[in-house]
């Protein structure tokens, strides 16, 4: 294709014939089927990858790779499924991959809402230099009824196969993201599973002076925000490798699933956490049979009596204790967390991670009253319970039983009642 910028010239290349094109300035439109982060490049530039299909190549389509002075300029996808047009990229070949590349002195993009859009045919972005035009419509509106994505699901593990030190790649919905300092962010996503209870190194003599923290981020969430999570499956922390700063994870938009390939598992103070290393990729996904899949058992979990336990201890929770109600149907500690009412009577099945006083003969203080402080998780939450008089008199028994296994609690959960 000539490198004129007449009108004439905007005649958009299907995929198939780009690809034979190289070295050439090409105009693209088509579907986004993958969408990557804007990151730092290794010169002064940010850059992103999208992954292009349209009717001639429905299967790997094409990788278009973006660069810009900064992260804004970059293409920011809203869904998997949206139309991008494309002017005067060009086309390259490394080894057996053709791709093409979007420079910014040359190139322009428009981004439209895909399928299913209520919308006239309006980019909701688009870079300065786009010019739009009336005979583009047609071709957008053509997509947007006939294209459908199909993505690539491939080595996906759920958060309950999580395990320490491994690199996987997750499937999950991102619930929230917060600063936790300039520039660096934490990301906090779910998959509807539990991740596995995690080995805890910390000795319970030292739980005075170095407590289990009851989070992994400095401040917790507020009640607010808790209340939009699921009360049901964890809520992974993700946060960002020193190497990995640049990777514009505040670009990503909350109550989207994404594919997050190579991050790493990393278990802190007992805490599950996902690291984002430099080789990691963020993509948008499109719905699709496995997060429905998901969505259905999360639907079961949180609508029965039972499900609602740890899956680490199905079919049912230790024997060890018993409950004064047992008619109350179970619910995890976010369920506690976001509760309404302040005094309420909850069911829980949990893992007694510390307590303080740690020795049962310390229980007891001078004046001869009961007060012991336990920090008790599920896959959902970490809390403490306080206990006072009646009640530490109560719970004295209980755990005078099971001490030893308390201590013993990073290799052993321990369910009890509340």
């Amino acid at each position: 294709m000539a490198n004129s910028t007449r009108d004439d010239d905007y005649n958009y290349m299907k995929i198939v014939d780009a690809m034979a094109s190289i070295n050439q300035r090409v105009n693209l439109i088509g579907i986004v089927a993958e969408a990557s982060l804007p990151k730092h490049s290794n010169g002064t530039d940010y850059f992103c990858s999208v992954k292009l299909i349209d009717e001639s190549r429905t299967g790997p389509g094409i990788a278009v790779t973006f660069f810009a002075e900064t992260m804004e300029k970059l293409p920011r996808i809203e869904s998997i499924g949206d139309i991008i047009i494309l002017t005067r990229v060009t086309m390259k070949a490394h080894c057996s991959d053709v791709y093409a590349t979007y420079l910014k002195k040359y190139s322009s993009f428009a981004l439209f809402e895909g399928k299913h859009s209520s919308r006239n045919v309006v980019p909701y972005q688009a870079s300065p230099n786009f010019r739009a035009r009336e005979q583009d419509k047609p071709f957008v509106a053509k997509l947007r009824e006939s294209m459908k994505i199909e993505a690539d699901l491939n080595n996906l593990s759920p958060l309950k196969e999580m395990k320490e030190g491994e690199h996987i790649n997750l499937l999950c919905k991102v619930l929230h993201l917060c600063e936790v300092t300039k520039d660096d962010w934490m990301l906090f996503v779910w998959d509807g599973t539990d991740t596995p209870p995690a080995s805890i190194e910390a000795k319970l003599e030292n739980e005075m002076e170095d407590p289990l923290p009851l989070q992994l981020e400095a401040s917790p969430l507020s009640r607010d925000t808790l209340c939009t999570f699921p009360p049901v499956g964890t809520v992974l922390r993700m946060v960002t490798d020193r190497g990995n700063k640049k990777l514009g994870i505040n670009f990503l938009k909350p109550n989207k699933w994404v594919k997050v390939v190579q991050v790493k598992c990393e278990v802190h103070a007992g805490l599950w956490r996902a690291v984002l290393m430099p080789s990691s990729m963020v993509y948008y996904l499109p719905n699709n049979d496995l997060i429905l899949e998901r969505e259905r058992s999360y639907n079961e979990r949180v609508t029965s009596k039972f499900k609602r336990m740890p899956l680490s201890c199905f079919p049912g929770p230790s024997p060890i204790t018993d409950t004064d109600y047992p008619d109350v149907p179970f619910v995890t500690l976010m369920n506690v967390l976001t509760h309404p009412e302040v005094t309420f009577k909850f069911n829980c099945v949990v893992r007694v991670v510390a307590a303080f006083p740690w020795r049962v003969e310390d229980f007891c203080n001078p004046q001869g009253i009961y007060r012991v402080r336990l920090t008790l998780e599920d896959p959902t939450a970490r809390i403490y319970a306080f206990l006072y008089a009646e009640d530490g008199v109560s719970i004295r028994s209980s755990i005078s039983k099971f001490n030893c296994c308390i201590s013993n609690s990073l290799v052993q959960p321990i369910d009890i009642f509340l």
